[in-house]
């Protein structure tokens, strides 16, 4: 599309006019001269002066008015041509270009007629001036079109969003009978506060619908009977581009819906809208970030059309431009495993994530959140992830020189500056191999053990999995925050993933894909994108050797016994305490990875909000494990 090239006033029209070659004779000279001081007035938007140097003015300014009325927003631009002069009167030919808003521009040839007045000359006031086909009794009528949205698809390039029928319960304030009784049934039946809906249909303007919740059409017909025959309840249906539910990587891919006030601000390029209200756009996720490329380009047809609606005339185009399609977005999602995982954190009444990301490539594979999760988290969410990053903290121990079977001690509690650090329910393992502390999750080994690491170790040994790196994607991932220079009992507390450490479900995954492939990898969101970031450096040769053992000693003998017979299956729990409660609220934990299972090799993070204990998330792994096959 043309960007506007001056000031917009009134009718947002802006001229340059190009005086060709100068042509012989004060005549020609004055008429070009009156051309282009109509053209010049009219384009920015000084009807009235436009009007006055025309033959005559009130049906002028009824002619551009119309003509801002049909083309709104439009910017002009124009180049005076031949000048022929003949008897008093002269034809000007002329070439419009209009910059149409929101669509591509629009170019025609015309010709203005001009008449030689008392003291100067002046244009012809007729519609022609405007279109060499406008005639009198007509106007110009401009329809956009946008075409249909590329789609978004998988890994295999099957698209995820499709048109779907969804029906909108609403309020007609006309039709109500009895609101407070209304507003309780369709809340019985929707979800929505009563109180809400209440408050939005007062607020409304008379007359106007009140849309209290859209639902797909198998949603609906679960609600049907109870919401169909209430007086006032109306139920408009649409088809949207929806992805295959409501939840269906919703972080990730965003939903598509009508354009908002922000949105088009957001596609503005130097005071041009790219697109109108009205317009299916993306409003969230991989759907706003590219934006452009899946929505394409509209088109547009300029059709002639007679100014009294009751004669049923259809129009008789003049100018066309055809839409041009968007280029699909492909992902690595693959919905198989995205299923699993929407079904695995739905039988959780506590907000809960699981993300999926294949080891040695850093695809994401899912990215899921139940209904009483904000499904961003899965991704953005800045959470303490407690002993599931003892695999970190492992990993910078098993670099200077601690073993598997190093003997370590674990007694119940161990004090750091005169604060005491308990293993959970201070249990007391006495000296085992450092493999056994790990499978038990021993805090207070972890602590003693992690004291004795330079000051920015922790964070040296998470950077190695990317931890902590500005990701550039189109759709942001908290990488995680260790801090490098803790001490005292902040860096205690760091070691077992409490203190000042902060992780996302994603980032936690991608250090579980990380240990699996030990090739870390950045992040990837769209297949072919520029990468989000160099590749993690990754641990030190030999680390893993010992850390993945020791990893796939908690599922066989440790605190994730519950995913013992889902194959062969590596990983972490995490207990991760928050707030000021006592005693405080605990966010439950599982990061890991599968080996040649039904989806082949996979890594993932499942975190429970409020969970209390990472039982909770293991136990969301073992559904999502099961789910898959």
């Amino acid at each position: 599309m043309r960007t506007r090239r001056g000031p917009a006033l009134l009718t947002s029209l802006v001229v340059t006019v190009v005086v060709l070659a100068g042509c012989s004779g004060s005549s020609e000279d004055d008429v070009r001269a009156a051309a282009q001081e109509f053209l010049t007035a009219w384009a920015e938007g000084d009807l009235a002066a436009a009007a006055e140097a025309t033959t005559d003015p009130e049906a002028a300014t009824a002619l551009l008015e119309q003509t801002a009325g049909d083309l709104p927003g439009a910017a002009l631009e124009a180049e005076l041509g031949e000048v022929v002069v003949e008897d008093g009167t002269a034809t000007v030919d002329w070439s419009a270009t209009w910059d149409l808003a929101a669509a591509p521009e629009w170019s025609y040839d015309g010709t203005l007629r001009l008449r030689e007045g008392e003291d100067t000359w002046q244009v012809v006031a007729e519609p022609a001036t405007v279109h060499p086909e406008l005639g009198e009794g007509q106007h110009l009528q401009l329809s956009r079109t946008l075409p249909e949205r590329a789609a978004i698809t998988d890994a295999t390039g099957a698209p995820l969003f499709t048109p779907t029928e969804v029906v909108t319960v609403g309020v007609d304030l006309g039709q109500v009978t009895d609101l407070p009784a209304l507003a309780a049934a369709l809340s019985a039946a929707t979800g929505i506060a009563a109180e809400e809906i209440v408050a939005d249909v007062q607020a409304a303007p008379e007359g106007q619908f009140v849309p209290v919740i859209p639902l797909r059409r198998p949603a609906f017909e679960a609600i049907r009977a109870q919401v169909y025959d209430l007086p006032g309840a109306v139920f408009p249906t649409e088809t949207r581009t929806l992805a295959p539910t409501s939840t269906f990587a919703s972080a990730l891919l965003g939903r598509v819906g009508p354009a908002t006030a922000e949105i088009l601000e957001e596609t503005t390029t130097d005071g041009q809208p790219r697109y109108a209200a009205g317009d299916q756009l993306g409003l969230s996720g991989l759907q706003r970030a590219f934006q452009e490329q899946l929505t394409g380009i509209p088109g547009f047809t300029v059709s002639v059309i007679s100014t009294d609606a009751t004669t049923g005339d259809t129009g008789q185009e003049i100018a066309s431009v055809q839409p041009v399609p968007g280029e699909p977005v492909q992902t690595p999602l693959v919905p198989a495993v995205q299923n699993a995982a929407d079904a695995a954190v739905a039988g959780e009444s506590r907000p809960t994530h699981l993300v999926v990301v294949r080891p040695g490539t850093g695809e994401i594979l899912a990215v899921a959140s139940n209904e009483a999760a904000a499904a961003g988290n899965a991704l953005t969410g800045q959470y303490p992830p407690g002993s599931s990053t003892k695999a970190v903290t492992a990993t910078a121990l098993l670099s200077t020189g601690l073993t598997p079977s190093t003997p370590v001690p674990c007694p119940a509690t161990t004090t750091v500056e005169g604060r005491e650090f308990e293993n959970q329910d201070q249990f007391d393992l006495g000296t085992v191999p450092f493999t056994e502390a790990f499978a038990q999750s021993c805090n207070t080994t972890f602590i003693q053990q992690g004291l004795q690491l330079p000051d920015a170790a922790l964070a040296d040994a998470a950077a190695a999995y990317g931890v902590g790196t500005d990701w550039e994607l189109p759709v942001d991932i908290f990488s995680g925050s260790v801090p490098r220079d803790s001490t005292g009992t902040t860096k205690a507390a760091n070691a077992i993933g409490q203190g000042q450490v902060l992780m996302s479900p994603a980032q936690l995954a991608l250090v579980a894909a990380g240990i699996a492939s030990g090739t870390p990898a950045a992040p990837v969101e769209v297949l072919g994108a520029d990468p989000a970031g160099p590749a993690p450096a990754g641990p030190a040769a030999g680390v893993l050797d010992g850390l993945r053992p020791m990893m796939r000693q908690v599922v066989l003998t440790g605190t994730a016994q519950a995913l013992a017979d889902r194959g062969e299956v590596y990983g972490k729990t995490g207990t991760a305490e928050y707030g000021t409660g006592t005693p405080p609220d605990s966010h439950g934990w599982f990061m890991g990875y599968q080996l040649d299972g039904p989806a082949g090799d996979i890594a993932f993070a499942t975190l429970v909000e409020g969970g209390q204990s990472s039982s909770a998330a293991v136990a969301v792994t073992d559904a999502f494990l099961g789910a898959l096959g």
